[in-house]
């Protein structure tokens, strides 16, 4: 894959796949908004930028990181926990609007299977479900699929995630020594960095564009089995639960991941 990408967000899933790229002798801009950062991405071969987005402006050398791509992928998160306030869809609107002026042909969206909501007997969501939760964080991360979608001057591919593990991400560590934890039953959605970055090299390597996929690990053991196991495993202590409630959750088919892309699934979490 000889060509230039972009990577908007070198953070713990971006420079990982920063890297893979950089070994696949692709040009790689990558911005970050930390100045410690820059060097860490300079060592890799990465060509650095610091670049933040806010609601009214971008700040950084924008221009220069979009100029000379064709491709685009977008992997910050929304960033509502620090600041629920945040208008993070207007971010993404006034990156948009950058995206065209350069013309960039093919975005890639990183989202996340947030955007499906738990329920109770554990609906299975398949490319073709709709989004329907209705938190704050995951109600923007629709708006801008959708914002992104609508826009005919570039291709766009949305790709959720469930949940990424890997990489001192231990699942085990996630609810070890908790109690009264929700929902034991409901089945686990969680992908490893590797399968992660594997699913967006391909994309990228076959130019999948103007789809949607979800993305997790094709096996879903309950919440409560699945932890019990890995702090097991890991000799830490046991989390509890709350089997007073019946329990909500999902199922995160990835069948079209592996169609599209003839893709196997390499880790398992």
């Amino acid at each position: 894959m000889k060509t230039q990408i972009n990577i908007m967000g070198c953070g713990w899933l971006g420079l990982s796949l920063a890297k893979e790229l950089v070994k696949a002798n692709c040009t790689v801009n990558g911005t970050t908004t930390t100045k410690d950062k820059l060097e860490v991405l300079e060592n890799h071969h990465i060509n650095p930028f610091l670049i933040t987005l806010n609601e009214t402006a971008i700040s950084g050398s924008y221009s220069e990181f979009l100029t000379g791509s064709d491709t685009l992928i977008i992997n910050i998160p929304p960033g509502l926990r620090k600041d629920p306030t945040k208008n993070h869809v207007a971010e993404l609107r006034l990156l948009m609007h950058q995206i065209e002026a350069h013309a960039i042909k093919n975005v890639l969206y990183i989202s996340s299977t947030s955007v499906f909501k738990n329920e109770e007997g554990f609906p299975l969501i398949t490319a073709e479900t709709a989004p329907n939760t209705t938190s704050n964080s995951s109600k923007q991360l629709i708006e801008i699929e959708h914002m992104l979608q609508a826009n005919s001057n570039f291709n766009t591919t949305i790709l959720r995630f469930g949940g990424l593990i890997g990489d001192g991400r231990h699942p085990a560590k996630f609810l070890s020594g908790k109690t009264n934890i929700s929902d034991p039953e409901a089945p686990i959605n969680l992908i490893h960095k590797t399968d992660a970055i594997g699913i967006i090299m391909s994309i990228i390597k076959n130019g999948l564009w103007n789809v949607v996929l979800n993305a997790a690990y094709p096996a879903h053991p309950s919440k409560k089995d699945y932890y019990i196991n890995q702090c097991e495993r890991k000799n830490l202590t046991l989390p509890s639960f709350n089997v007073s409630e019946k329990s909500k959750g999902k199922i995160i088919e990835s069948k079209l991941v592996v169609q599209l892309l003839k893709y196997t699934f390499k880790v398992a979490p």
